[in-house]
């Protein structure tokens, strides 16, 4: 005998009881993939931003601070390092480039970072999507998402402290505290890194410096953009960012300038740190998950426990006909079982479309790109949920094999 049309008649008499059965699983497998889909996805994202940062060398203070102003731009006032550091790492014979990156200025809400051209071009690693890099001062490189264009005039304006534009919108207290007589010119456009930068306009360092009134850190006029610098005129900086020719050279430098006024690390040290707290917040968040689970699936089985004692006169007729007791037991349980696999097929969908949308938000406020990748953990719990779910169905179905006809009738 096939027991399907006897499963499609059962879910379909109890419709409404299926449909808060299917929502409850797929509530609680929605949960624990977004928690733990964004959870990677944000290091990922976080670590890709970081790529370019072999070394990072600013002020004695806070690592972290360090890498979320220069890494991942978010506002803040950092202490500067001697200039003078720019030629004596660029004399160095360990390192491969070094560039010095200066902000504090925003153009509509966009950070605009004083660099130098082979920063901008990430080693040589970039070539523009849109025109060419800076070639002199007063011209700029847009991110990949800047509203500005290519040819458009970019007033900077001096950043508040605790005060961040809305990106893309130049609002009364940006045009406040604008610096009057200062422009850059929009030369190129970078292609999408995924990374705070992708919402940076960068402009040489030394244009920066003139804004502000520190010189450009040459000799004279129309000089040649990036080091050699002339030692007498390098205004400080808030960081730099050193390329090493090799791995034991990265190891040397840090050594050298952890001492003498500075600090010298490397991203990846900090972000280690960052997402072991990261991991450790996400071990709770995915355990409170578990429990939210149990809790859920030992409510679903209550709730089949009952749907089958209120089907038990259907199942004892179907006895009393002939059926045998092991097709009662196959009915009941594909039904139970079939309403755990649509809730976990659901929450699947659901926990997708919740990590995208929330993806959205984040790059919205951090411009790290989320790229969302459902991975065995998740896939592990899914089938996990599955697993115990099947089981708990086979309990109810198993309290239909065992009754017997006449209880049946009587109930």
């Amino acid at each position: 005998m096939n027991p399907l049309p006897m499963v499609i008649a059962d879910l379909r008499a109890l419709r409404w009881t299926a449909a808060a059965i299917v929502a409850l699983v797929a509530l609680a497998v929605a949960i624990g993939v977004a928690i733990g889909a964004q959870e990677r996805a944000l290091r990922q994202a976080s670590a890709r931003a970081a790529d370019d940062f072999d070394l990072l060398i600013g002020a004695p203070g806070s690592q972290t601070q360090l890498v979320m102003s220069a890494i991942y731009l978010q506002p803040d006032a950092l202490p500067l390092i001697d200039g003078r550091l720019l030629n004596e790492l660029s004399r160095d014979p360990r390192v491969a480039a070094v560039a010095p990156l200066a902000f504090g200025d925003i153009a509509r809400g966009h950070p605009v970072i004083g660099t130098t051209l082979a920063f901008a071009g990430r080693w040589g690693r970039l070539q523009p999507s849109e025109g060419r890099l800076f070639a002199r001062e007063g011209e700029a490189v847009l991110g990949a998402d800047v509203t500005y264009r290519l040819g458009d005039k970019i007033e900077p304006s001096h950043a508040i402290a605790g005060h961040w534009p809305k990106r893309g919108v130049a609002d009364a207290e940006e045009a406040s505290h604008r610096h009057e007589g200062h422009a850059y010119v929009a030369v190129g456009r970078l292609p999408r890194l995924g990374s705070p930068f992708d919402r940076a306009i960068l402009v040489p360092v030394e244009s920066v410096w003139e804004v502000h009134g520190l010189g450009n850190g040459h000799a004279g006029e129309g000089a040649a953009l990036g080091p050699p610098f002339d030692g007498q005129r390098i205004p400080g900086v808030p960081a730099l960012v050193v390329k090493p020719r090799a791995v034991a050279d990265a190891y040397a430098l840090r050594a050298r300038y952890r001492q003498g006024g500075t600090m010298a690390f490397f991203p990846a040290e900090v972000l280690v740190g960052l997402y072991r707290t990261l991991g450790d917040v996400g071990q709770v968040l995915s355990v409170a998950s578990l429990l939210n689970a149990v809790l859920i699936l030992a409510a679903i089985f209550l709730l089949l426990v009952a749907v089958t004692g209120l089907r038990r006169r259907r199942y004892a007729v179907l006895r009393a006909l002939g059926a045998p007791r092991a097709y009662v037991l196959l009915v009941v349980w594909l039904g139970m079982a079939g309403l755990v696999a649509a809730g976990c097929l659901a929450g699947l969908g659901l926990g997708a479309a919740a990590t995208l949308a929330v993806s959205g938000l984040f790059e919205a406020q951090t411009g790290l790109r989320l790229t969302l990748a459902l991975g065995r953990p998740e896939l592990t719990q899914v089938g996990l949920i599955l697993l115990l779910g099947s089981l708990a169905a086979l309990i109810p179905a198993a309290l239909s094999y065992r009754r017997s006809i006449t209880a049946g009738l009587r109930g």
